[in-house]
């Protein structure tokens, strides 16, 4: 039997493509949300271990605990973080990755890896556009 059909091999249908730069994608909007500055650096943070709110607070220096709160929310919903209560008096929450956190947490940490051996090399680049832009 021969195929008269012409064009591209059938595919899945467009509704479980993923595509990031898809203004509607799920992937898109997990993306701007791991790739906030708050939300990189606490799962950054969380990749050492698990956190109490407070002592993230601390780890990741400049956030303000509403920030850091609705971050957490956003990861938490996103399925990156996991919530435990812990049954202690006074009732403490502790935050810590979900497998799916850890991946992305390893990409991260090559990201920031990268950029923090590459410093002077910034430096340097902010020194001259400043002399070029001055």
């Amino acid at each position: 039997m021969t195929n008269d059909r012409v064009g591209p091999e059938p595919g899945p249908s467009q509704a479980l493509v993923s595509d990031v730069f898809a203004r509607d994608c799920t992937s898109r909007g997990a993306f701007e949300g791991v790739t906030s500055k708050w939300a990189s650096l606490a799962l950054l943070a969380l990749a050492e271990g698990g956190y109490r709110f407070n002592a993230l607070r601390r780890r990741v220096e400049g956030v303000s605990e509403k920030m850091l709160s609705q971050t957490l929310q956003h990861l938490e919903r996103d399925g990156m973080v996991s919530r435990r209560v812990l049954t202690a008096i006074p009732p403490r929450v502790e935050y810590s990755l979900t497998p799916l956190g850890a991946r992305v947490a390893e990409h991260l940490r090559g990201l920031a890896d990268l950029l923090q051996a590459s410093t002077r090399e910034v430096e340097r680049a902010r020194d001259a556009y400043r002399r070029d832009e001055g």
